[in-house]
């Protein structure tokens, strides 16, 4: 019999013991895991749990904030709704600098599962997947084990615990790419396709995997709804020390002293978080920058430490909330090869499928190249400026390049003079006869087409 648990704190890491191993199934039943589904196929319509996770303010915890009750709503319900839908948690997790997600699937697997069956009550899916990381090996290992004991409870399976609704989950590990994470791409990836974005409209939720209504959610988010249903919205809504509801998942990278991810209310300030949790900077270094939510998101400078991490006051500091995983840059950290080394990751992540990104990444990758090693030229800087506004928003098939270039439109705003140090002293002294300032850029379209460019990912300067 499973007895009355009050309201956690920390709901997510609540039965997560670092050094043990998870909970079975039948420890989590007797801490209270499971009431949750119960509640909600004995006492709740599926649209109600549908209302009651839009009224906790339960935003998508991947990085783009997007509320989660809503997306559930814009699924297909009713009699003449298709048959079969499904449920995919996103467990991709290449952001860089991001691992909120494997502490979850490692530590407390079948509270995953129990939010997936509950969600997939909510929109009435009947298949559910979780898109894995391929490399989290023991998070893999981990949840499988729990989908057999969950299946053998009668979890999972056909008319679960005799409420007449069927759900299936499947385990799929990803062959890689952080192209996956696009929610589009990913769908692609389980069909079995070359893992590129799809267009949008149609939506996922109303044409997704096969054709059929789809809803993608993080696993972080979705971990949050057996809470929501046990506790309500109003309590979940007062975890949170701002509009946004819940706590969060944050984590700390860098030269800090202790690197690691806490549950903390949403809207803690990024320097409780490096200072208090994180330890601070390491001795003799002092904190200059940090990205708040992981490597495609703009760079904020120490001056900013007080902002409250959530997805409205972060955008209004001039970057995004993301993951909510913060990688700090300290003052012996060179800014200019921190940004290289994240252009070469995101130019080898790529898909390819759009020019801009295909060949404009690597292009600012070979600029910041000659950047570090002192062999820049004069208007590379404007360069780069060009490249920020040709790979923007709107001007891709995806948001692949447009993060991409967040931190480095961001450390150019921020750090100009450091750019300008890698500019080679005998390219930036004028030649005695020649004019007296340095000839204008050429257009970064003008470049490309005059300039050979070699394979992908190996475009000449």
């Amino acid at each position: 019999m499973s007895q009355k648990i009050s309201p956690p704190d920390k709901p997510l890491t609540d039965r997560i013991r670092p050094e043990h191993a998870p909970f079975d199934v039948a420890e989590y039943e007797r801490a209270g895991g499971y009431q949750a589904l119960r509640r909600a196929l004995r006492t709740m319509a599926p649209q109600e749990v549908v209302a009651l996770v839009k009224d906790a303010n339960l935003r998508g915890r991947g990085g783009a904030g997007f509320p989660t009750g809503v997306k559930w709503g814009l699924v297909p319900h009713g009699p003449d709704a298709p048959k079969h839908k499904y449920l995919i948690a996103n467990g991709d997790e290449m952001e860089p600098g991001t691992f909120k997600d494997r502490l979850l699937l490692e530590g407390d697997p079948h509270q995953f599962i129990e939010a997936m069956i509950v969600a997939a009550y909510a929109i009435q899916a009947d298949v559910g997947y979780l898109f894995l990381r391929g490399e989290y090996h023991l998070a893999a290992q981990r949840v499988q084990r729990a989908i057999e004991e969950a299946r053998g409870r009668g979890y999972l399976g056909r008319n679960i615990k005799g409420s007449g609704f069927d759900f299936e989950l499947h385990l799929h590990t990803s062959a890689g790419r952080y192209i996956c994470g696009e929610e589009t791409a990913l769908i692609s990836a389980l069909e079995g396709k070359r893992a590129v974005p799809r267009a949008k409209p149609p939506f996922p939720t109303v044409a997704g995997l096969f054709g059929r209504p789809t809803v993608v959610n993080n696993v972080e988010t979705l971990c949050n709804v057996p809470h929501i249903v046990n506790y309500g919205a109003d309590w979940y809504r007062g975890l949170s020390r701002t509009e946004n509801g819940g706590t969060k998942l944050y984590g700390v990278s860098g030269r800090v002293c202790h690197p690691g991810a806490w549950e903390l209310p949403m809207g803690s300030s990024a320097r409780e978080i490096i200072d208090e949790h994180a330890g601070g900077m390491r001795a003799g270094l002092r904190l200059r920058g940090f990205l708040p939510g992981g490597a495609s998101t703009d760079f904020l400078t120490a001056a900013q430490l007080d902002v409250a991490m959530d997805y409205d006051a972060v955008a209004k500091a001039g970057s995004r909330m993301g993951t909510g995983t913060i990688i700090v840059l300290d003052d012996q950290t060179s800014v200019v090869a921190m940004v290289r080394n994240l252009e070469h990751f995101f130019a080898q992540e790529s898909c390819g499928w759009c020019t801009p990104c295909r060949d404009g990444i690597p292009w600012a990758e070979k600029v910041l190249d000659d950047l570090v090693y002192g062999r820049g030229r004069p208007g590379d800087l404007e360069l780069l400026e060009q490249q920020t506004r040709l790979l923007g928003p709107g001007r891709t098939f995806c948001a692949h390049a447009p993060g991409a270039m967040e931190p480095l439109q961001s450390a150019l705003q921020h750090w100009r003079g450091d750019f300008e140090a890698g500019i080679a002293p005998a390219a930036a002294a004028p030649a005695i006869a020649g004019p007296a300032t340095p000839e204008a850029p050429r257009p970064l379209s003008e470049v490309l087409e005059t300039t050979p460019m070699g394979p992908v990912g190996e475009g000449g300067r």
